[in-house]
């Protein structure tokens, strides 16, 4: 009788990244050349930048003016109290 060996590591699969499809690869990146070429022109002052970031907790985007410095979020859209509002009006799990 062959036994196998216990101690054994199981092996782990990659899973794939959902695909983006094609049209929103592409307006993904105009959003970014976009950002870019506003912080390259400095439109919101030489130490501010500008990012886009979604909101892990409502699945929203969020616009910030940063200081470039410092990293304080100088001016934000949508404020965080209301980021906070919908996220606490959306759907409940469990």
């Amino acid at each position: 009788m062959a036994i196998a060996a216990s101690n054994s590591v199981p092996q782990v699969l990659p899973v794939p990244a959902p695909a983006i499809p094609a049209e929103q690869a592409a307006q993904n990146r105009e959003v970014v050349q976009a950002v870019r070429a506003i912080n390259g022109a400095e439109m919101f002052g030489q130490d501010r930048e500008l990012t886009f970031q979604k909101d892990s907790a409502t699945n929203r985007m969020v616009i910030r003016v940063l200081d470039r410095k410092t990293k304080e979020v100088l001016t934000q859209v949508p404020p965080e109290y209301v980021l906070r509002l919908a996220e606490d009006l959306g759907p409940k799990s469990g």
